[in-house]
């Protein structure tokens, strides 16, 4: 499972991170950096849950076990 986090900055300085495959899950830091790592905490938390939920995660997850 791949994610597409798109970063801006914006006028006030502050900088904005959006994982796409997840609607909503965007965050706001000081430094990209930091914006982009909230975001893929986000996005972790939103699969967990989902998962939690018997629902559907955004895209297929494979988990294989090695003997």
């Amino acid at each position: 499972m791949n994610f597409t986090i798109e970063t801006e900055q914006e006028s006030d300085g502050r900088w904005i991170a959006e994982v796409i495959e997840i609607p909503g899950a965007m965050k706001y830091a000081a430094s990209r950096e930091a914006a982009i790592a909230l975001a893929e905490a986000l996005a972790l938390r939103v699969i967990a849950e989902r998962l939690e939920n018997g629902e559907q995660p955004v895209a297929p997850i494979t988990i294989s076990f090695a003997a």
